[in-house]
């Protein structure tokens, strides 16, 4: 069964309604020109001012101060503060998600999320402290990236520690309206493993043209989205989706391993206290995508730590991940 990505019409809402689509490309890498800022001329010298002309001249001049702080500071503030109204993670979700127990982790195992992440055959990747690195690329607009956050933010709390994490929620005039999850932007991570790098590339804030541009992609994070979220690691009508999880080179994963419907009309509190209990249908997707992301992220760092990669049901789904052949062109 194919993942769930966004549509190709991400920014037309008429469109996006229309059907329940698996993924959308990234926004374009070239981010609109932030650079112009309004000026005012100056007088010519050589003759004297009338004074009216002289406060006309300070009312212009107040008049364009306020359009350059209108019109600049949301471009220069926008790459580390969450759009819309994000509010940071409460105590009691966060401890939900960063606590699943090994007992409810090895009964869940694979879960009902799918597909598994594809195998790339590549070189491990790693950031500059030398560990294995992971990107995320998506959106904050995005139902399927909203989704696909819930098992993320499980997974890498298995190997190190989010700070400034906000809740946040996809568009509200898109399919599956106001999908409750969380965004990156504004956060940090530290991890003795691994690294991890995200991009939120558009917010949830609709625009004359679309959604705004919050952050824009790195060169790198870039070349990965264009060498792996297309064939022949995924069909050819599915390129350039979000969301996108590169696995140190070793596993990606592209669109949503659920549907973002599931999480229809729900809060934080009661998602996040559900995933302790491997009966229910939100720890069987949520918890089951981040086994496989947490064995496809353990197949890169050599199996460390042990106390999360040595557990059963990671280690069956990391021999699962590596017996995969990587996609051959043509295939």
């Amino acid at each position: 069964m194919s993942s769930q990505r966004r549509s190709k019409d991400r920014n037309q809402a008429a469109n996006a309604r229309t059907a329940a689509r698996r993924g959308v490309p990234a926004p374009p890498s070239t981010p609109p020109p932030t650079s112009q800022r309004l000026t005012s001329k100056r007088p010519r010298s050589g003759r004297s001012w009338p004074i009216t002309a002289i406060v006309g001249g300070i009312i212009v001049l107040v008049i364009v101060a306020m359009g350059v702080v209108k019109f600049v500071l949301p471009l220069t503030g926008s790459a580390t503060a969450p759009s819309g109204s994000a509010d940071a993670v409460s105590a009691t979700v966060m401890q939900a998600l960063t606590s699943v127990s090994d007992t409810t982790l090895n009964q869940v195992g694979q879960g009902t999320a799918q597909p598994l992440p594809i195998s790339t055959g590549a070189p491990i990747l790693k950031g500059a402290s030398g560990h294995p690195l992971i990107v995320y690329e998506g959106a904050e607009y995005c139902p399927f990236c909203a989704a696909e956050r819930w098992g993320l933010v499980v997974a890498l709390s298995r190997f190190g520690k989010f700070s400034n994490l906000h809740t946040s929620r996809s568009a509200s005039d898109d399919v599956y309206p106001s999908t409750p999850t969380f965004t990156f932007v504004g956060s940090t991570y530290q991890s003795d493993y691994i690294e991890f790098s995200p991009v939120e590339m558009q917010s949830n804030q609709r625009t004359s043209t679309g959604y705004a541009t919050l952050q824009t992609p790195t060169a790198q994070q870039r070349q990965l989205l264009s060498t792996y979220d297309a064939p022949p690691y995924i069909a050819a009508q599915n390129a350039g989706s979000i969301p996108f999880l590169d696995l140190a080179n070793q596993f990606i994963v592209s669109g949503s391993q659920f549907s973002p419907g599931s999480l229809d009309n729900r809060t934080w509190d009661q998602i996040a206290g559900n995933l302790n209990n491997p009966s229910t249908d939100d720890a069987k997707a949520i918890v089951g995508s981040a086994n496989q992301i947490t064995a496809a992220i353990c197949h890169a760092t050599g199996d460390t730590p042990a106390n999360v990669c040595g557990q059963p049901a990671i280690k069956t789904l990391e021999a699962k991940l590596s017996a995969q052949a990587a996609p051959k062109a043509g295939q």
